[in-house]
């Protein structure tokens, strides 16, 4: 694909809000890229526009089937005001893994990361600057054919909007309490769980309310088929320090394969760590935490990075982790990636891109 990428820019930009105070997903850039799928056509007509509202039919099957995939990951200003981006082919790969399984039209992942960086660069002034702040990056599809029969949709839109934001857990780097939930499921093997696409979310807002409802941050959900092994955070891959050992879950189908996860087997591995992808029950690593072997857990994900998790409740047994205090592996793999990802470690694994 090999398009001309049409630029518009605003006439009324916003006030740029406070680094300090942004949140999570508040605040949203002057501009987004957009295009649009006609069956026939393929995707056409790439353009930066001003950020705006979209005009969707009532019938758009977006509202009714859920046809639609996102993606996220981040832009950083490095201290010599350089921006960097982490990955982003992997995500454009698993964004096509998503749009298979969904059978939404396939994107040109090159062209993709092309349009991105043009964005960026159009929107460059709102790449933060303070500490732990970072550039929040959305592409999304949705199905905006009018249209009340379910089948695959001939009118796409493929947007990515930018958001400047802090820290995803209002604990930041402390340890989070973490509810173990045995009545709902999220996914299953055959299903749409190793996809980011919306409804593996919606399905997840009941027991998240539930969880939070007891004073815990987030869901560690169980396989869908037998409810004992462990599968992932609501919004991060979870590992475990059993024994001296890094185990996390195997990807069998059911959960997000992570950009962050990935990165941090092989950070792991690099430093000479055993790391195990495997099936792991909730009763082994209750086992452990009573023999004294569960020495850490944390999750992993591009809006929080490493997010150590302080303690487990699994039907009422409270299981603290490492006196509810963040972990050495944990503390390295934060400093290891975000060093990578911000430019003030050497990146050994060439993964970072740079915006220019």
């Amino acid at each position: 694909m090999d398009q001309e990428i049409k630029i518009v820019l605003t006439n009324t930009p916003k006030e740029k809000p406070d680094q300090n105070h942004l949140g999570f997903g508040n605040y949203f850039t002057d501009h987004m890229f957009m295009m649009d799928y006609i069956e026939g056509q393929g995707w056409i007509d790439p353009r930066i526009i001003p950020y705006q509202n979209l005009s969707l039919d009532p019938a758009a099957m977006v509202f009714h089937y859920a046809q639609e995939v996102f993606e996220g990951l981040k832009a950083y200003r490095a201290a010599d005001g350089r921006i960097l981006l982490f990955r982003p082919d992997e995500n454009m790969k698993r964004m096509n893994v998503s749009n298979d399984r969904l059978d939404i039209p396939a994107l040109d992942e090159a062209f993709c990361i092309k349009a991105l960086k043009e964005l960026i660069k159009v929107e460059q002034d709102w790449v933060p600057s303070a500490e732990g702040t970072s550039l929040y990056i959305r592409p999304f599809i949705i199905a905006v054919d009018p249209s009340l029969g379910v089948h695959r949709a001939s009118h796409y839109y493929f947007i990515i909007i930018l958001s400047p934001v802090g820290a995803y857990y209002p604990e930041g780097l402390n340890p989070v309490k973490i509810y173990v939930e045995s009545e709902y499921v999220r996914a299953v093997k055959g299903g749409v769980g190793f996809t980011k696409t919306g409804g593996n979310y919606a399905s997840s807002i009941k027991a998240q309310s539930k969880a939070e409802g007891m004073h815990y941050t987030q869901v560690l959900w169980l396989d869908g088929v037998e409810r004992k092994y462990i599968e992932e955070v609501g919004t991060m891959n979870v590992f475990f320090k059993i024994d001296g050992k890094i185990v996390t879950p195997g990807l069998e189908g059911s959960i997000l394969s992570g950009i962050t996860r990935k990165s941090s087997i092989e950070i792991l591995k690099s430093w000479g760590y055993e790391v195990e992808e495997r099936k792991l029950s909730i009763d082994e690593v209750e086992q452990a935490y009573r023999d004294g072997k569960l020495e850490e857990a944390f999750g992993t994900g591009t809006a929080a990075v490493i997010s150590p998790i302080g303690e487990l409740n699994y039907n009422g047994d409270i299981m603290p982790i490492n006196n509810g205090e963040i972990g050495p592996v944990s503390h390295k793999l934060y400093e290891t990636l975000t060093g990578i990802q911000w430019g003030k470690l050497k990146d050994e694994f060439n993964w970072v891109q740079e915006v220019k």
